[in-house]
């Protein structure tokens, strides 16, 4: 582990690993029967797994497919997807206060939890490691921190940061780069708000910060999908239902999937493509929440495929209204 510098994401994929066998042994101790608080406090720990699995089924496996080998994409995350399913029986039962069957089915769990950290360690990571170049892990390194890791501390950056412009320095850098308006409206006299560096829409004049916000502050998660089924954009809201970081960008959609689901949007795809649908809806619950999962396909004037755009979002809340509220609440 120690060959790796600190806060190289091979180097906290082996952290995370010697962490969840101290967690395994620490659970294994213990009697659920006996003493479910502490057991129950362990196996919530364990299941921070969930941030190991989606960094690499978002961060490491695009990297390796840019490079040929898609294995991982298509057999290991079916393995995540097993354990993640065992993970949520045991929790069921603890919910249930089946102490009995939690004890019956946990060994099992860690078993394949353990079996899973041995591919990891003997084949998956030496060979990303022959594979990818250092500037790839690098810029690994940037979207992990968009998906956070099972470790109590934030890893170090990596690379060590070097000594540099302060950052009001970076910021009045770029302030002072010229920008070119893309669009010249006819009606700009008229408008109460400058549009130099805003760009022109089908109504309305926005910046690219603007546009940011916009994304931003949605509460749905959305991820557009070009018409060669590459991912080409999704928005970084703060509370996104489905995680995402930037090695998602130019992947292919059906990569971007547990292995169970891929069917699905091919399916999808292939009907938006021949005009015969428009749009998909699914709905599940997931830890409580009921999430609303849209697919939409995105068409020129002349009607031709442009791709698709995913929307998801938590509408628990929604749900769950009644009645009509027409004033404040706020007071």
């Amino acid at each position: 582990m120690n060959r790796f510098a600190p806060g190289h994401p091979v180097r906290v994929y082996l952290e995370e690993n010697r962490m969840q066998r101290r967690l395994f042994k620490e659970a294994s101790q213990l009697d659920p029967r006996q003493d479910k608080e502490q057991f129950l406090a362990i196996f919530n720990k364990i299941c921070t797994v969930e941030l190991h699995f989606v960094r690499k089924e978002n961060q490491l496996f695009p990297m390796l497919e840019k490079h040929g080998w898609d294995s991982p994409s298509k057999n290991m995350w079916a393995f995540h997807d097993d354990i993640r399913a065992e993970l949520k029986k045991v929790r069921q039962a603890l919910e249930a206060d089946d102490l009995d069957l939690v004890v019956k089915m946990f060994p099992y769990v860690i078993s394949e939890m353990q079996r899973l950290i041995g591919v990891e360690e003997e084949r998956l990571l030496p060979n990303a490691m022959d594979m990818l170049e250092e500037s790839e892990w690098e810029d690994m390194r940037l979207g992990d921190e968009e998906i956070g890791w099972m470790l109590d501390k934030t890893p170090p950056p990596y690379p060590a940061v070097a000594e540099g412009p302060e950052p009001e320095e970076v910021v009045a850098e770029e302030a002072a780069k010229p920008r070119r308006m893309k669009s010249t409206p006819k009606r700009a006299k008229e408008l109460p708000f400058s549009i130099e560096d805003a760009d022109h829409f089908d109504e309305g004049y926005l910046t690219p910060e603007q546009v940011n916000f916009i994304f931003k502050f949605l509460p749905v998660d959305i991820t557009y999908v070009n018409e060669d089924d590459r991912v080409v954009f999704y928005n970084r809201g703060d509370d996104r239902v489905f995680p995402r970081s930037a090695n998602i960008i130019g992947r292919e959609v059906k990569l971007c999937h547990p292995p169970k689901s891929v069917d699905q949007v091919l399916r999808i795809l292939e009907e938006f493509k021949a005009g015969t649908k428009d749009h998909a809806d699914f709905w599940i619950n997931m830890r409580g929440k009921f999430i609303h999962i849209r697919y939409f396909a995105v068409r020129d004037e002349q009607k031709n495929y442009r791709g698709v755009i995913e929307m998801s979002q938590d509408v628990t809340e929604i749900r769950a209204l009644e009645g009509e509220q027409r004033l404040l609440d706020w007071d």
